[in-house]
């Protein structure tokens, strides 16, 4: 079934089962290899895309609930958002391992385009279904308070 929809700001078009899942189809068929494979039942995070300006979880998320829609991957990140969260990720060393990463950096961008001033318990609420293995929490939390401090001034 072909399936057209919107990558990084370019058209692409697939032709694949319909139940495939979205993050198989970027890393196999689109060789877009940022996104990564956690878990597979949406318990983990690493595979956070954004479906229409939306986190969602790509290892769950069939290609054909994707007709039409526009998917931004950790290499098509671009907003100001983005690059505040990029920048506090490497001014504090957040990552260790960094398996968890794009979708860490893909839920704390989302949140900060929804929310530029959150609270401890918004980021809290916002990064749960992110899991880091290396337990990086306390540097995840404070570096999206200094992406969002960036992003006020």
């Amino acid at each position: 079934m072909a399936i057209t929809f919107t990558v990084n700001g370019e058209e692409r078009r697939v032709d694949v089962d319909p139940d495939t899942p979205l993050l198989w189809v970027l890393r196999d068929a689109l060789r877009l290899t940022g996104t990564k494979f956690g878990c597979g039942i949406a318990q983990c995070g690493a595979c956070t895309v954004h479906m229409d300006g939306t986190p969602r979880r790509s290892c769950v998320t069939p290609i054909s609930a994707v007709e039409g829609s526009e998917i931004t991957t950790i290499e098509g990140l671009q907003s100001a958002e983005a690059k505040a969260v990029q920048d506090a990720w490497i001014g504090i060393d957040v990552p260790q391992c960094g398996y968890c990463q794009s979708g860490q950096v893909m839920s704390a961008t989302a949140l900060l385009e929804e929310n530029p001033a959150p609270t401890d318990d918004e980021i809290d609420a916002a990064m749960a279904g992110n899991i880091c293995r290396c337990a990086t929490y306390h540097r995840i939390r404070q570096a999206i308070h200094n992406a969002a401090k960036t992003l006020e001034g």
